[in-house]
């Protein structure tokens, strides 16, 4: 009878000893999955972020073009998918002269009294170079700028400068909370007249700088 005590003991440590060893083991492999399923999340996540973060300067592009047609509703539209409702926007002229504004509605206005004023029929914003650097849930980006202005069929103004944004994720959706464009320059490109009398004609178009004026108002 004894015996019989002492036998069923050592099986309970055995068994109780395999369990023990069982836990340890599922709870490594479980640590492991765990771990390795988060490294590959990240991995997985930060190239999404970087599109999504990228596709916000063809975001932004687009509404200002849509105001460059003259459709200012439908930029104010396009620029809320863009920025935070708070959004603040600086542009920066190459004469040194700055124009900031406090949230899309009023970036829009501002940028649609310039193109009317300036007699724009069309545009065209091109974005390169594009360079992200994420943080949690914070990034900063940094993108080149080419834009077209269409005055008239032989007359455009040229832009060139740098955008510097702050970008936020909120809600699982980036938007760009504070965007600094700085110009470098800002010429006007017209094809040469051909009633001109100048017996050297030019045989290449001409540049001229355009009045800033209007982008002042």
């Amino acid at each position: 009878m004894e015996k019989r005590r002492e036998g069923g003991r050592i099986v309970s440590k055995a068994i109780s000893f395999l369990l023990n060893q069982i836990t340890l083991i599922v709870l490594a492999v479980t640590l492991v999955l765990f771990i390795g399923g988060r490294f590959e999340l990240a991995s997985a996540t930060q190239p999404n972020a970087e599109l999504e973060i990228q596709k916000l300067t063809s975001c932004y592009s687009l509404g200002t073009d849509a105001i460059g047609r003259g459709n200012l509703l439908e930029g104010k539209n396009i620029y809320r998918d863009c920025f935070t409702q708070d959004a603040v926007l600086t542009a920066i002229f190459p004469d040194g002269t700055t124009q900031t504004n406090y949230g899309t509605d009023a970036w829009a206005d501002f940028v649609y009294s310039v193109f009317q004023g300036n007699g724009y029929t069309a545009t065209q914003h091109l974005m390169g170079t594009i360079n992200i650097s994420i943080e949690n849930n914070k990034a900063s980006m940094t993108s080149y700028l080419h834009a077209t202005h269409k005055r008239s069929e032989t007359s455009i103004d040229v832009a060139n400068g740098t955008y510097e944004d702050e970008v936020v994720n909120k809600n699982g959706r980036w938007k760009i909370r504070k965007r600094t464009l700085k110009l470098i320059d800002f010429l006007n490109l017209s094809s040469p007249t051909v009633d001109s009398s100048n017996a050297n004609a030019q045989s290449s178009n001409s540049f001229v700088r355009p009045k800033m004026s209007g982008f002042k108002q």
